[in-house]
């Protein structure tokens, strides 16, 4: 007659290497995956935002000059007159450097320092 195993032992390392080739395909292709939903905003909501915000806006040109507003001043000057002017204003404010492309990177990253010690945390650089 026939005899019956009582305890079969179920091989399931196949079905381990499936689920884990199929874990490390998941893995490289979602962060490669972007996802877009096409929203229709207002029209009036976008262009009030910006007309009651004001972003300051530095720039400084190839001799190192740096104006902000209507002033100017020299890289030793900047950091000081920087702080006294801003002092009242609300530091969640985005602050613009526009930078000539002449500049060394270490003026535009002394730029930062300056902005970032003074409070402020939203800065962007400006492109053309």
């Amino acid at each position: 007659m026939y005899e019956w195993d009582e305890a079969p032992d179920l091989n399931i390392t196949p079905l381990i290497d499936v689920m884990l080739v199929l874990m490390a395909i998941f893995m490289i292709t979602i962060p490669v995956m972007q996802y877009e939903e096409k929203i229709n905003l207002p029209d009036g909501s976008q262009k009030d935002a910006l007309s009651n915000t004001k972003a300051l806006t530095i720039r400084i040109t190839k001799d190192l000059t740096i104006h902000y507003k209507d002033d100017t001043f020299t890289l030793d000057s900047f950091p000081d007159a920087f702080r006294l002017k801003t002092g009242d204003i609300d530091k969640k404010q985005v602050v613009y450097i526009n930078a000539d492309k002449e500049i060394a990177y270490e003026h535009v990253v002394y730029l930062l320092k300056v902005v970032k010690q003074s409070g402020f945390s939203k800065v962007s650089l400006l492109t053309q």
